[in-house]
């Protein structure tokens, strides 16, 4: 791999770094060898992290002109790599800088995406995370990838982890975000809802991060089956929405993912008003659920 960080120079954003990464080398294998990419952008080692209580540190000095990745030992393939772009990250964004010549990140800081204005630490955070997010699942790819998939089906999140060697987690937070559809995904543990990753069309949330899973959910009917996927089913849209007086709630449309160690994903899917749609005219004089057979079966042929 031909790339250097003379390569990057004068940009500073997550954004413009990949971008640029991505000119630098158009033929960037998937998925993304972050270990071979860090070592050509001055990491020299890729360490194991003996502190207890972080997933990622980097070691460098204060001019950053090489640095040490460390990555927690007992991490899988796809949340190690996620921890090695995110350090990568910290260490080619010029604005970061370490606290006695070290970045320790947390499992908290990898789960961090929003941050206060008036926050430095958690925006940097926020910033390797999205860095190495759209390093290991660049966008031009992802949505050559997306657009062969049509409808949303949580099936998809399995295939582009696999694809792009990510955690499922990680696929379902890129999934939500580049869908033309207006979906959410819950990533849920032991009935709570923990996070939502929304599209930015996606209607506001009738339920709170730590809450319990709505009683009359998919989830809570289906955690004793043995799919690990349902099938989608329509819901009460008032399980998930919030309802505006006198607003109409949309369709919805609700699957599970039921996943080891009580861990779960729910899909959300419904159309905001004015949402083009290019089966809309067809859909005008079928129920919800004929509509929902009938798109599944167009983009099936």
């Amino acid at each position: 791999m031909r790339i250097s960080r003379l390569d990057l120079d004068g940009v500073g954003s997550p954004d413009g770094l990949v971008a640029k990464i991505l000119k630098a080398v158009p033929d960037l294998p998937i998925p993304v060898p972050v270990e071979e990419l860090a070592r050509c952008l001055d990491i020299t080692e890729i360490a194991v992290l003996t502190t207890t209580g972080y997933e990622g540190g980097l070691v460098t000095d204060e001019y950053k002109s090489e640095g040490v990745i460390l990555v927690n030992a007992e991490a899988r393939s796809g949340r190690r790599r996620f921890t090695i772009g995110h350090e990568l990250g910290h260490f080619l964004i010029p604005t970061h800088r370490p606290v006695s010549g070290k970045f320790m990140c947390s499992r908290a800081d990898m789960q961090r995406w929003t941050a206060r204005n008036n926050d430095t630490y958690a925006r940097m955070e926020v910033e390797a995370n999205r860095f190495s997010a759209l390093l290991l699942m660049p966008p031009p790819r992802l949505r050559v990838v997306m657009g062969k998939l049509h409808d949303p089906d949580l099936a998809h999140i399995v295939l582009i982890a696999d694809q792009f060697d990510v955690s499922r987690e990680a696929a379902a937070r890129a999934y939500a975000t580049f869908h033309d559809m207006t979906i959410a995904i819950a990533v849920v543990k032991d009935g709570k809802v923990l996070r939502v990753y929304r599209h930015v069309q996606f209607p506001k949330l009738a339920i709170e991060f730590g809450s319990l899973v709505p009683r009359n959910s998919l989830y809570n009917t289906s955690v004793n089956g043995r799919k690990k996927i349902t099938a989608i089913r329509e819901v009460l849209a008032d399980l998930w929405i919030r309802s505006d007086w006198g607003k109409r709630l949309p369709t919805l449309y609700e699957q599970v993912f039921h996943q080891q160690n009580g861990f779960a994903l729910i899909l959300l899917w419904t159309e905001v008003e004015g949402q083009e749609d290019d089966l809309a005219d067809e859909d005008e004089d079928r129920t919800s659920k004929e509509r929902l057979r009938y798109r599944q079966s167009y983009h099936s042929r």
